[in-house]
């Protein structure tokens, strides 16, 4: 089993805190699909497992038009389907998400997405509070929003996320608790959950060191997570990894991959690959990108992954889940010398209660969630 990951970097325009690959020049959109039906013949043989999810980020996906749209699915399709020598609707447990802006899907949007491959969609909310939205410029309101949700619900879709922020400047606990409460409202079948990050280059960066605003302290922010983690309990969602919550069996089986070191192949400008051996990414130039494929090369940086960083990589990405880490893989695929460091390190973590061991996997207990970078930064190997 592995993944696929298609990026696509247009915006219509751009919100204050992104720091991912985007670019609001959408002229090139033609071109870039161009740009990237000729990187998987490239590099068709890049993955030796059969694609058993595909996942279509940004950027915007959802700004490409519903032509665009079409061709992307075909190019993907076609792809996918020649490689698993068998057509995606035969597969069960297939699934295929785009991740969406509230405002561009309109009646004919939802149509083109309900008669194609995709099963799963993931709607970038952030917030329901309207100040908010215009603060972080996102091009959509809370009503809207709802409005699109149900549109989604109403033509079919049974796997719906929802994407929300917290810890924006001046948010109080309360109001981020009425978020939750209308996001549980609308019964997605999966929340994804993040705390506003400030990050260098943006223009939310800028505002923060200029002091025009002022970033939220580390206290308010484990009190927000902690009432998250709470209301999600309450109303029966599974928290599985530390910032996604799901029904049961609505886990997103794409990100998970991530998590459970399994091969997937990132197409387009910026994405990234890993195929267990090294991991590669993509050059970061829309330009650059379409110019190299047009030649017929692509253009990126490989990082070759050895022993100890294959292990830490592991680390650093269970301990994030529910699952956590399986003790047995340590032991089989690294042997005695990790898993006795491992061990050690997490010894006092178990004794104050922070780290359990459950069906011979090394997890983080409910009180551990709250602490879960120092107690990473102990367990891996140095």
């Amino acid at each position: 089993m592995a993944g696929l990951y298609v990026h696509i970097p247009f915006c219509v325009s751009r919100c204050i805190y992104c720091g991912f690959y985007s670019t609001v020049g959408i002229d090139k959109r033609d071109e870039y699909l161009d740009a990237l039906q000729k990187e998987i013949e490239i590099r068709n043989e890049y993955l030796n497992e059969d694609i058993n999810t595909i996942y279509i980020g940004g950027g915007t996906p959802s700004a490409l038009s519903n032509k665009q749209l079409e061709r992307l699915f075909r190019i993907i399709g076609k792809f996918v389907e020649e490689k698993n020598k068998c057509r995606i609707t035969e597969n069960k447990e297939f699934e295929f998400t785009i991740e969406c802006n509230p405002n561009d899907l309109d009646d004919e949007k939802i149509d083109l997405l309900r008669e194609s491959l995709v099963n799963r969609v993931s709607i970038g909310v952030q917030t329901f509070d309207d100040s908010r939205l215009k603060f972080i410029k996102r091009r959509h309101n809370s009503a809207q929003a709802k409005e699109v949700f149900r549109k989604l619900r109403k033509a079919g879709f049974g796997n719906i996320s929802i994407d929300l922020m917290f810890g924006f400047p001046n948010q109080t606990i309360d109001e981020w608790g009425k978020d939750i409460d209308e996001a549980i409202g609308l019964q997605p079948e999966h929340l994804s959950v993040y705390s506003l990050m400030i990050e260098e280059g943006t223009p939310l960066y800028n505002l923060v060191a200029a002091g025009k605003v002022k970033e939220i302290d580390e206290e308010e922010s484990l009190a927000m997570y902690k009432l998250l983690c709470k209301k999600m309990e309450e109303n029966g969602y599974e928290h599985y990894e530390i910032s996604n919550f799901a029904k049961h069996g609505c886990h997103s089986r794409h990100n998970s991959s991530y998590w459970r070191d399994i091969p997937y192949m990132g197409i387009g400008a910026a994405a990234h690959s890993y195929d267990g051996l090294s991991r590669q990414w993509n050059i970061s130039d829309l330009n650059k990108y379409i110019d190299e494929i047009g030649k017929g090369k692509v253009s990126f940086e490989r990082e070759i992954i050895d022993e100890t960083t294959h292990f830490n990589d592991i680390i650093t990405t269970a301990t994030r889940t529910a699952e956590g880490i399986s003790l047995e893989k340590i032991k089989r695929e690294f042997g005695e010398k990790y898993l006795n460091n491992l061990m050690n390190e997490a010894k006092k973590h178990i004794a104050n209660g922070m780290l359990e061991i459950a069906d011979n996997n090394l997890r983080l207990t409910k009180e551990g969630v709250f602490i879960s970078d120092s107690i990473m930064s102990d367990l891996i190997y140095i």
